[in-house]
């Protein structure tokens, strides 16, 4: 390696180190960047309804459904065969290997290997997610799906890269545009003459490759100076999936108590009823966007404070402390907007999506109740992940998935998507109870 980039590399990426200060500052207040990431999120919120509209309005309620199957599986599959790579950029990205000569290579090498075991694992159960999961469209279309593992996951690495470096900016314009560039790219395959199964795929595909380049080539501009591309680490890729799959072990088991109603749903009682309890979802989990914005924001501004504080300990210059608001106004804000949103459903839902979709109203209601304690369960999570306890953090979540697991067994089956609903919102309370009581005991709280 040329010994002047071999030098360059073995800086810290102090100009991209995230929300970082130099030994002996202060963390700079979260709260612009929380704002920033959730306006992110309100816009990617829209973009998912304008879509969900769009293709209730077209397709019904059973493309409403495969089109939420299509978002979720393929990602989890990515993840999983990633082992949970996004999850490890926090710590390894804006931490303190951050100076590592290798680290882009290894990155790059884990990514396109989880994307690789992915796909072919799509691939092989194909028949099986035809026959039991995706049965209203096409196998071929069930094939194309397997593809969008290998796209939905340079996206979700890239975006959580970019949060690390400290590229707020470039994190939430990826954020945004990761659903918002679908509505275009949808339009345009309607147009042509795409319909329903082959319409979604195609525009699933062609979106996830837009916003990866655009994230990755930001990603590329931020490193300048720093090895992209060589020799990868197997020690280091070690750490990484050892680190990433403690830490993701709880974010693939959040997103499984998230959407595995959807899945179980959709298994026990078809397309139809899936898009119905997918829309009354979309309107509850509003209440998840403070605590997912609080989540990306607070992660990598406790383990930054982590890396500053061991480069200060030699001089003894302490490190000011990162500031997030008080227990008690995160659980008044969920409590508030839990209130608000379980009333509006009744109006919104039957108003934007048709009389067919009133059935969407209660379980709406129910699951905007169980996420009261959500904003405080997002810091809750932040502080465990960046402050070196991802397997505490992953078994509390745990815990949450053997809840829906067991609720979603006894309750499918007899209520539909009401008992989806009761039991997303059992699990989440109790999930985001126990975060919180681990954060306040970690910290002193009584």
């Amino acid at each position: 390696m040329d010994a002047a980039v071999r030098e360059a590399s073995m800086q810290p990426l102090s100009r991209t180190r995230p929300l970082a200060t130099r030994a002996g500052g202060r963390h700079r207040a979260p709260t612009s960047h929380v704002y920033g990431n959730l306006g992110a999120r309100l816009v990617a919120l829209a973009s998912v309804a304008l879509v969900t509209v769009l293709v209730a309005r077209s397709g019904g309620a059973e493309d409403v459904g495969l089109l939420a199957l299509m978002r979720v599986l393929p990602g989890v599959v990515g993840v999983v065969s990633a082992c949970g790579l996004p999850g490890a950029m926090g710590f390894f990205v804006g931490g303190a290997e951050r100076a590592h000569p290798r680290l882009w290579p290894t990155i790059h090498v884990l990514m396109a290997a989880g994307a690789t075991l992915g796909t072919a694992v799509w691939m092989l159960l194909s028949g099986l997610i035809h026959d039991h999961l995706m049965s209203t469209t096409t196998f071929a279309v069930v094939v194309l799906t397997g593809v969008t593992v290998a796209t939905q996951l340079p996206v979700a690495v890239g975006k959580a890269c970019l949060q690390a470096l400290g590229d707020t900016r470039g994190a939430n314009l990826v954020t945004a545009a990761e659903e918002a560039v679908f509505v275009p790219v949808l339009a345009v395959g309607w147009w042509i003459g795409l319909r329903s199964g082959p319409l979604l795929v195609v525009s699933l595909l062609l979106a996830d490759v837009l916003v990866s380049a655009l994230a990755w080539r930001r990603l590329r501009a931020r490193t300048l100076g720093h090895p992209f591309v060589g020799r990868w680490d197997l020690p280091l890729a070690r750490r990484m999936a050892t680190f990433g799959m403690r830490a993701q072990v709880g974010g693939i088991l959040s997103l499984l108590n998230l959407r595995l109603d959807v899945v179980i749903l959709g298994a026990l009682a078809g397309p139809a009823p899936v898009g119905v309890y997918v829309v009354a979802s979309k309107v509850a989990e509003l209440l998840r966007l403070p605590a997912l914005a609080l989540t990306w924001v607070t992660y990598p501004q406790f383990a930054a404070r982590a890396a500053a504080r061991s480069e200060a300990a030699a001089a003894a210059d302490p490190v000011g402390p990162v500031r997030v608001p008080s227990v008690r106004a995160l659980l008044g804000l969920g409590t508030a907007m839990a209130a608000v949103v379980a009333a509006g459903g009744f109006l919104v839902l039957p108003a934007l999506y048709g009389e067919d979709f009133r059935a969407a109203c209660w379980p709406a209601a129910w699951i905007a109740l169980g996420l009261m304690a959500e904003p405080a369960a997002g810091v809750a999570s932040g502080f465990l992940l960046g402050t070196g306890r991802p397997g505490l953090n992953s078994t509390i979540l745990g815990a949450g998935f053997v809840v829906t697991v067991a609720l979603d067994a006894v309750l499918i089956p007899t209520h539909g998507s009401d008992g989806a609903a009761w039991a997303s919102a059992v699990a989440y309370l109790v999930t985001d109870v126990l975060l919180v009581r681990a954060w306040c005991r970690l910290r002193g709280d009584p």
